[in-house]
């Protein structure tokens, strides 16, 4: 292992890991001298490019590096040679630079250590620690065995060490074709962990490598990541949780070939981001069949689509660091990424007015054109300002009263074709013929008279300039005809329509994450999997639309890259990709303000004033064969309990599932006890994996965890992650839930205390947001959030700033 290097100093701004489970180990390890220096590590396979998905892993190794005065090394795990490529490992390296990591001079390429690998490979063959087996790879499956059932020895397990290497060094040599041989390690066939049981380590394929060259022979991720991290002298390897049951390969390989100090692997839970896919392979997907533009379109998750999207590398640093730390799988809310977006931008885009559908009006009592000095800002922003300086597009600094722009009002205009309405809805605040409306700094105007079109819909509107004294009701914005700049405008919006795209019910946010699609045992990250076309049906249609509007021409003169707030139509900037100076072209980087609550909201209220639908438990029955007196009798005294038909039918026909039932002593929590049992137990309980003895699931703990899931304690998602861990472990869930700290924070009181702390320390934000700000709910959202460690409930915190803005 290296020694310590000299510390990389931080971005100032950059957010820090909150205490979790790994600080703890460390700083116990540091304390007690295990290591001299903590060093980590983001290891991605250069077979896409890199995706929000990676951002939170990231973000913890490097943070938790410079937390920690330690060392951060990029790795390219590009040992798969049928997918890893230069373009990967460029576009990767910078969006982490983007992103705002600093690793100095410590980039790997796991590639470059393929002859150590094979070094190491043949000393475990000395050793007796390894052979090569010659079996089929369906042969080699069944030998392995059954969860319930030990492996059987391969026929060449026996091999001796002088053939092992004969053998493995004519792999190397290229004598034989892909799959006729494999190099495993010897471990125990017999041990319940099943990746214990003598797993491959090199594989041959005949598959020239990017940067290697010819090689034919290449190293399983199993074995190949633990002595890269030894290699590099990684001390703490941080990974998601799918990879608990391979670190025992991971510990087996430091002991047997001798590493000390060596490193250890840590796991935490995986972090999905709803509405969005992240495997590589679905991307890449979407890219052939032409449903996306590219790697760089700005609706795909990866963090070249955001940067061309717009998003700032201190959005999603911010986004990260809202995001907590622990051993639990768990959805984030997409709302949390989108308002820290929002957050970010509020205070740097400058204000400006485009018109994205135009429609014409006569301003007929202007006889001159005017130039008109409009601010930048708004109030709440210029409140927010330490040391009352504003930001010019420019970058430069001044003071408000400089912080503004000359917009020019000419007799014709163009409004929004929705800011006008000649047959209003009740609550229509805009321009109706007869009616009154401000034009944005510009004064009041009066619609009276509307030109038609041979269809029926306004081509123009001849209106007059009130004085002040008239009034109106809202305000719209507008650009001058005479001096619009053309421009196309794209409204991005989410890829997905569904919460979840790649699960069983993906119109349910809170349904557990999909298992990874990659195979660690294998000899990539991805695997080599056919893709479902499934995950295609939930598209947004409306992801992308195209309008081609007028902006005022005040941009023409700025940088390239601001980012403005169009008032009342959101955040944009122009595509840095297809815009030019005679062809603007910008693109929506995100709405005002979250328009999907909104609208899920319409829909749940409609579907409200329906009929109930019939339930799916009454067709099941109705399909059901006929019960026995003494079935029927139970099912309807399970139904009385508050059991669902379903499962109750399955209890009444299975002695076994309603034993464990019947010992659990659900009472109140009866439904919901039933349904794990049926739904989530029954596979172990046949299998023998539930109530054996003292080190299964005791049916009497479920019911506590059902108390803390009704009362709101914890979600649905972390009761059925904690139910399958203490099928494992024998644990109570309740007691998992207390010891790892998994309870969210929905209680209303201690959400109001935790809010009045932060408009106390936040006065100005505070004032703005009570004063009817409503763009604020999302800075303190996130504030929430990061002051809770991300257990608050995102609903009951919306309601609790609902009701402080109110109040």
């Amino acid at each position: 292992m290296t020694g310590p290097d000299p510390v990389s100093p931080a971005a100032a701004d950059a957010p820090r890991v909150a205490p979790n489970f790994i600080t703890e180990i460390i700083e116990r390890d540091l304390e007690s001298g295990k290591y001299p220096q903590v060093v980590t590590r983001f290891p991605p396979e250069p077979s896409g490019y890199a995706h929000l998905g990676h951002v939170f892993a990231s973000f913890l190794d490097f943070q938790t590096a410079q937390q920690y005065g330690g060392r951060y090394h990029l790795r390219m795990d590009d040992t798969n040679p049928e997918l890893a490529t230069q373009e990967y490992v460029d576009a990767i390296a910078d969006d982490l630079r983007w992103l705002g990591w600093d690793w100095g001079e410590h980039f790997y390429y796991a590639s470059d250590n393929f002859g150590r690998y094979y070094e190491y490979a043949e000393q475990l063959i000395r050793q007796g620690d390894a052979y090569v087996d010659s079996v089929s790879g369906e042969e080699m499956a069944a030998l392995r065995g059954t969860p319930d059932r030990p492996g059987t020895p391969s026929p060449y397990r026996g091999r001796s060490v002088e053939e092992n290497l004969d053998l493995f060094r004519r792999m190397r040599a290229g004598e034989f074709a892909a799959g006729e041989h494999l190099l495993r390690a010897k471990i125990d066939l017999s041990s319940p962990n099943m990746k214990l049981r003598d797993p491959a380590l090199y594989r041959i394929l005949h598959v020239p490598h990017y940067r290697a060259g010819d090689w034919c022979i290449y190293p399983m991720y199993d074995f190949q990541h633990p002595l890269q991290d030894a290699l590099e002298g990684v001390t703490h390897s941080m990974c998601s949780l799918e990879f608990v049951d391979n670190r025992a390969i991971y510990d087996w390989l430091m002991e047997r070939l001798g590493f000390d100090p060596r490193p250890h692997q840590y796991e935490f839970g995986r972090r999905g981001l709803e509405y969005t896919i992240t495997s590589k392979r679905k991307l890449r997907r979407l890219i052939e069949e032409g449903r996306v533009s590219g790697w760089d379109d700005p609706r795909m998750p990866t963090l070249r689509a955001q940067r061309r999207l717009g998003v700032t590398p201190e959005a999603v640093r911010n986004f990260a660091a809202q995001i907590g730390v622990n051993r639990t799988n768990r959805t984030v809310d997409i709302a949390v990424y989108e308002n820290a977006v929002r957050d970010d931008l509020n205070t740097r885009a400058p204000r400006v007015m485009a018109v994205l559908e135009p429609l014409k009006v006569e301003l007929t009592n202007l006889t001159e054109p005017q130039e008109l000095t409009l601010p930048y800002w708004p109030h709440d922003v210029v409140a927010l300002s330490p040391d009352g300086l504003l930001s010019l597009p420019s970058g430069e600094r001044v003071p408000a009263e400089q912080a503004a722009r000359t917009v020019p009002l000419t007799r014709e205009v163009y409004i929004e074709q929705s800011d006008f309405a000649q047959n209003p809805p009740k609550g229509f605040k805009r321009l109706t013929q007869g009616g009154t409306v401000r034009l944005r700094g510009a004064g009041i105007i009066r619609a009276d008279e509307v030109e038609l079109d041979d269809s029926g819909q306004p081509v123009l509107i001849r209106a007059s300039l009130q004085p002040e004294e008239v009034g109106a009701a809202g305000v719209i914005h507008w650009v001058s005809v005479a001096q619009a700049v053309p421009a196309e405008f794209r409204l991005y919006d989410r890829l997905f329509r569904v919460p979840n795209p790649e699960v069983e019910n993906p119109e349910d946010a809170s349904s557990p994450l999909e298992a990874p699609d990659f195979d660690p045992e294998g000899m990539s990250h991805e695997g080599d999997a056919p893709v479902s076309g499934d995950f295609t049906r939930f598209l947004n249609p409306d992801s992308l639309q195209v309008r081609h509007g007028f902006v005022e021409p005040s941009v023409l003169g700025d940088p390239q890259d601001t980012r403005y707030q169009f008032e009342r139509q959101g955040y944009f900037w122009r595509d840095p990709v297809d815009s030019r100076e005679e062809g603007l072209v910008f693109g929506r980087i995100i709405t005002l303000k979250d328009t999907w609550a909104k609208e899920a909201k319409k829909a749940a209220g409609s579907q409200g004033q329906k009929a109930e639908p019939k339930p799916r438990a009454q067709a099941v029955a109705a399909a059901a064969p006929d019960f026995s007196p003494a079935e029927q009798a139970e099912i309807e005294r399970l139904r009385g309990l508050g059991v669902g038909s379903e499962d109750a039918i399955a209890l009444a026909r299975d002695p076994q599932l309603a034993e464990f039932f019947a010992a659990a002593g659900a009472g109140a929590h009866a439904g919901q006890v039933a349904a794990w049992v049926v739904n989530d137990l029954a596979g172990l309980l046949r299998e023998g994996q539930v109530h054996e003895g003292q080190s299964r699931l005791n049916p009497a703990d479920l019911p506590a965890l059902a108390e803390l899931l009704a009362g709101g304690s914890i979600s649905t998602r972390i009761a059925k992650d904690v139910l399958a861990r203490a099928a494992a472990s024998g644990e109570a869930p309740a007691a998992i839930v207390e010891r790892e700290g998994l309870k969210v924070v929905s209680d209303a009181g201690e959400l109001r205390r935790v809010v009045e702390d932060l408009f106390a320390a936040h006065p100005a934000e505070a004032e703005a947001f009570r004063g009817g700000k409503a763009a604020l709910q999302g800075f303190f959202m996130g504030k929430v959030m990061q002051a809770t460690g991300g257990k608050a409930d995102p609903k009951a915190v919306g309601a609790v700033l609902r009701e402080a803005a109110e109040g």
